[in-house]
């Protein structure tokens, strides 16, 4: 079974953010009771809920790097898509909330602080946009998820950037709310995108990156092989993949073409990222192991 290794980057990255977006939403509340914004100190109300979120993604992705145990065979890999679950299902419901909250803004616009809005745009932009920028390396879900968390971060501080130098030489109280409801759709856009993707790949379903039917018939064309099925395929954690097949060889195969299939058939899954790769191995004049009706690629032996 062939392994591939991977690193604590994606650890660091989450717990690089959770410091940095727990650190800002303190200085948020100080600063709002300062320059009086109720629009700041609703801010830090929503990254201390970042924050939450961050820290259970940064526990859960340090419990995904342990190894396989008797509990779980496959290792606890699957631990980090349940923090990319959570941060999604978290992010939609906070993108009701601000866009409820903007659509009520709209209505009724009301006068922010703009100079308070400017220093901490610039500041919010700073160091979201520099969270993001580490995590968005992050190759699993939950590293993707937390990236958009930042992304929806540092794009509403931009957001609020723009209408804070606005209101400097205006009155136009309601950009603030609609930028906030352009940046909200945009961003939830992506997030259930990847809501979808990780919802599929928990009820096991063949990664995007994955054509089960190219991968049989590469098989089929090896030497000794007649057929291929009952060909699986599944992720655990959206990064690192698992495929199981049955292949079928000629009659009279020796165990010196079992181990070439058995070789070839991993040195051509390989090239797929596949971290697992299971091969049972059956010949044409027997019956396939699962006893059910046999459905896959196919093709006559020359003897």
């Amino acid at each position: 079974m062939a392994t591939i290794h991977v690193s604590g980057q994606n650890e660091r990255n989450i717990r690089l953010a959770f410091f940095l977006n727990f650190s800002f939403a303190i200085a948020e509340i100080i600063g709002g009771l300062l320059i009086n914004s109720v629009a700041i100190l609703a801010d830090a109300l929503h990254d201390f809920g970042d924050s939450i979120t961050l820290a259970l993604s940064w526990r859960l992705e340090i419990l995904s790097e342990k190894r396989e145990d008797h509990n779980y065979s496959y290792g606890y890999k699957r631990f980090s898509m349940l923090g990319a679950l959570i941060g999604a299902v978290v992010l939609l419901a906070g993108a009701v909330v601000i866009v409820s909250e903007s659509v009520r803004r709209f209505m009724q616009p009301q006068a922010p602080n703009a100079p308070g809005m400017l220093i901490f745009a610039l500041a919010g932009i700073i160091i979201n946009g520099y969270a993001a920028l580490h995590t968005s390396s992050g190759k699993n879900l939950n590293a993707k998820v937390i990236s958009w968390h930042l992304i929806e971060d540092a794009l509403g501080w931009a957001a609020v950037l723009v209408v804070s130098i606005v209101l400097l030489f205006s009155d136009l109280y309601f950009l603030d709310p609609l930028l906030s409801i352009i940046v909200t759709i945009f961003v939830l856009v992506n997030v259930a995108r990847n809501l979808r993707r990780t919802i599929s790949l928990f009820l096991q379903g063949v990664p995007e990156t994955l054509d089960l039917k190219t991968i049989e018939k590469e098989i089929l064309d090896l030497d000794s092989v007649s057929g291929v099925h009952h060909t699986h395929a599944w992720s655990l954690d959206g990064e690192q993949h698992v495929l199981t097949t049955h292949v079928v060889l000629c009659t009279g195969a020796s165990i010196t073409d079992v181990r070439a299939v058995k070789d070839k058939v991993r040195d051509l899954t390989g090239k797929y990222g596949l971290a697992h790769t299971t091969v049972e191995i059956e010949y044409t004049d027997e019956d396939c192991s699962m006893n059910l009706q046999v459905e896959g690629e196919q093709k006559v032996c020359h003897e």
